[in-house]
């Protein structure tokens, strides 16, 4: 679109701007950028903003900019997730549901996904710190594996080269560094003939092929029918019987030892591509070089080639889009699951430790449940991703509680409905007060002071102001209307007109044969069960709808050139379908046999059972959400970060609390929505603490220092109250 004639300086405000706004577009390392006032230095220089970018982005587009957000996307996949972030309902989900394009990742991350057989030039000495430990971890038993196997193919004697190629192995993997492992076309015996070979195919032009533009391919040489001769040997089966089960048994430990150690991966490669590749070869053919003493070999292929044995940015490491962490952690629920059900008497280990492994569980599980959620609703509707969310979106908390709901009901044992509640309160109180703190302190080590959207921050501190009045009002009601009942009761001063010390007080809701709770308090309980998931949706209707301009997200048609549209998705709906029913059908059996054993914990630990319920019950299914949380303050993006703390406070309070309330109408359990003072008090604190530090829409790391000490401070409070009456 032509521009209408401006004046000087009206045309370079905006043509700046414009190009800040194309820089921005152009910037593939975030996923984020705010215009406008708050963007001080973008990573990408105007200069590199083309031409066609900014006519694209005519001056109305330029100046609508100053008040939205800019999500830049590899494709509309991944630009539908982004949008769904900003959802209100919707899971934050920080990690890619696709493929990213290879020339758009950093060279650091590049280093991680390459195999383990490129040359490089010298960075440095190879006496680090990573290395020596490997050294001590593997290197030295791995050497003298290899020196006692040598000694034992020598003395097949028709196994020696086998032997001469362990003895050359055993001084490589005692130290691999700076060395090159590499496959040589010619038998070393048969040198002579294979350089007059290779001087006859140079000279002769007659072998080449205009199709192909060059000599034969050397896979064509008749030297291949040795190959097929080399698996006839007496010595290949020697070998084969004596030396590579020990190897592939030794080197497969090492592979799965440092895998689960995530820094040392290279040395997991290392063993992979030995078990593959290297001892595989006929032992003609692997020649092992010093670096120092060649360049890049031109005469064979390079099978190993490693520098360093730790690479600490390996915690980014994912295999088909699941972080390595998870994936290391997934063995941990089969483990769980057959321990527990296996086990049932307890004779291999205890309930303490069946109880760790089971909540430990959960933390990939919630990891699964996340990811499949967010491939589903980014290549869905919005329709479907709302229902998924809903539906899946409190799955990992509500199935605990309700299997420790219904085993406190089949034992008659009140104590489990106290500590539902205290996971309750200790989920609001965490994600009101831990995460968004957690994340500003994280955030401000790297950002001097963070902005995020004060209008959106501030609907969800309404519906969390509403969600808490909620459900705490059955709770003032108790203590309005019910009649104080003390277990016992001493007269301090001897005088029956005095001062009496009672314990064991509460508001007893039962009296005249349960009047007020059935007349009054009960129908109280299910009408705010009632509204509060009302609330939400029109929360969602408010947010998603009429009122969805208050997020201001704004999806870029630019891409830097090299970007692929196409996007190729690590889950299909399906396939996130299928792991989405299988990760809850896995949270279903962890939880239950989580509360099976939580009995001995609940009644032999000294520690209070509100402090049980408060911290471990209630922030380990959460650590998949605060770390994702990390990750958007780290990139200078708090808004997600506060979002994701108030979404699951105010599902706690208007989804999960009404569908256990719905829950108890149809099984009978002791879970009542009348909470301890100290409940009330935390929250109520929290809330009103929360919504003062979100005021002004900016914050550094002092204010988030702050949530995080009055969130120990509680947990301190909670560590040294006594436990709950019934437990």
């Amino acid at each position: 679109k032509a521009a209408e004639p401006r004046s000087d300086s009206s045309g370079l405000r905006r043509g700046s701007l414009c190009d800040r706004h194309c820089a921005v577009i152009n910037n593939v390392q975030g996923d984020l950028s705010d215009l406008g006032c708050h963007l001080h230095h973008p990573r990408v220089p105007p200069a590199m903003c083309s031409p066609a970018c900014c006519q694209q982005h005519s001056d109305e587009v330029c100046e609508s900019c100053l008040m939205k957000t800019t999500l830049t996307a590899e494709n509309a996949v991944e630009a539908n997730k982004l949008s769904n972030n900003y959802k209100f309902g919707f899971k934050k989900w920080k990690s890619h549901v696709t493929a990213r394009p290879w020339e758009d990742r950093s060279e650091i991350v590049k280093e991680l996904y390459s195999d383990l057989n490129v040359v490089r030039s010298s960075g440095g000495s190879t006496v680090t710190c990573g290395n020596i430990l490997y050294l001590l971890l593997f290197g030295w038993w791995l050497s003298l594996l290899y020196v006692v196997l040598a000694a034992v193919m020598f003395i097949t004697v028709v196994g020696a080269p086998y032997g001469q190629l362990c003895w050359d192995l055993a001084g490589y993997f005692l130290w691999p560094f700076g060395k090159v492992i590499q496959k040589v076309e010619v038998q070393r015996s048969r040198q002579a003939l294979g350089a007059r070979e290779a001087s006859t195919e140079a000279s002769g032009a007659g072998e080449t092929s205009p199709l192909l533009s060059g000599p034969m391919p050397h896979r064509w040489h008749p030297q291949c029918w040795a190959d097929t001769r080399h698996w006839q040997r007496a010595g290949t089966v020697a070998w084969l019987c004596l030396g590579y089960p020990l190897l592939v048994l030794a080197h497969g430990l090492v592979c799965v030892t440092a895998w689960l150690l995530i820094v040392l991966i290279p040395v997991a490669k290392l063993s992979g591509r030995t078990i593959t590749s290297v001892l595989l070869q006929p032992p003609e053919k692997v020649l092992i070089r010093r670096l120092k003493m060649t360049e890049v070999p031109l005469e064979g292929e390079v099978i190993l080639c490693c520098y360093h044995a730790v690479n600490p940015y390996y915690y980014k490491y994912a295999v088909d889009g699941i972080n390595v962490f998870a994936v290391n952690l997934l063995p941990l629920v089969l483990v769980t699951l057959v321990l527990g059900y296996m086990d049932s008497h307890n004779r291999l280990t205890s309930s303490s430790i069946k109880f760790t492994l089971a909540l430990l569980s959960i933390m990939p599980l919630s990891y699964y449940i996340g990811m499949a959620i967010a491939s589903i609703s980014a290549q869905s509707n919005f329709a479907v991703g709302a229902v998924v969310n809903a539906t899946f979106g409190s799955i990992t908390e509500l199935t605990f509680y309700i299997t420790a709901l219904i085993k406190g009901s089949r034992e008659g044992n009140r104590c489990y409905a106290e500590v539902v509640k205290s996971a309750l309160t200790g989920t609001l109180v965490g994600c009101v007060l831990f995460v968004p703190g957690l994340c500003m302190v994280i955030g401000g080590i790297r950002h001097q002071e963070q902005r995020f959207n004060s209008r959106s921050a501030g609907v969800s501190s309404a519906l969390l102001f509403l969600s808490v009045g909620g459900v705490f009002a059955p709770t003032l009601f108790s203590k309005v209307y019910g009649k104080l009942v003390c277990g016992e009761c001493h007269n301090v001063t001897q005088n029956p007109l005095g001062h009496y010390l009672c314990h064991n007080c509460h508001f007893d809701l039962m009296d005249n044969n349960g009047t007020l709770y059935y007349s009054h308090v009960q129908p109280l309980v299910y009408t705010v069960s009632l509204l509060l998931p009302a609330a939400y949706l029109i929360g969602l209707f408010f947010t998603l709808k009429t009122h969805s301009h208050i997020y201001d997200i704004h999806i870029s048609d630019c891409h830097m050139p090299g970007h692929h549209h196409s996007a190729v998705v690590h889950w299909s709906r399906w396939q996130a379908l299928v792991i989405l029913l299988l990760s809850t059908l896995c949270m279903s059996a962890c939880a239950d046999l989580a509360t099976e054993h939580i009995s001995p914990i609940l009644t032999n630990s000294t520690i209070s059972q509100y402090f049980i319920g408060v911290t471990v019950l209630a922030m380990v299914p959460e650590l998949p959400e605060i770390v994702n949380g990390i990750q958007f303050a780290l990139q200078n993006n708090l808004s997600l970060s506060i979002e994701i703390g108030n979404c699951i406070a105010v599902q706690v309070c208007m989804l999960q609390i009404p569908i256990l309330v719905l829950f108890t109408i149809f099984y009978p359990t002791n879970f009542t929505l009348v909470f301890s003072d100290l409940h009330v008090y935390a929250s109520m604190f929290s809330v009103v603490l929360m919504n003062y530090i979100f005021m002004d829409g900016k914050c550094d790391y002092f204010q988030g220092t702050v949530l995080v000490m009055v969130y120990f401070i509680l947990l301190a409070v909670y560590f040294f109250a006594p436990s709950p009456s019934g437990c």
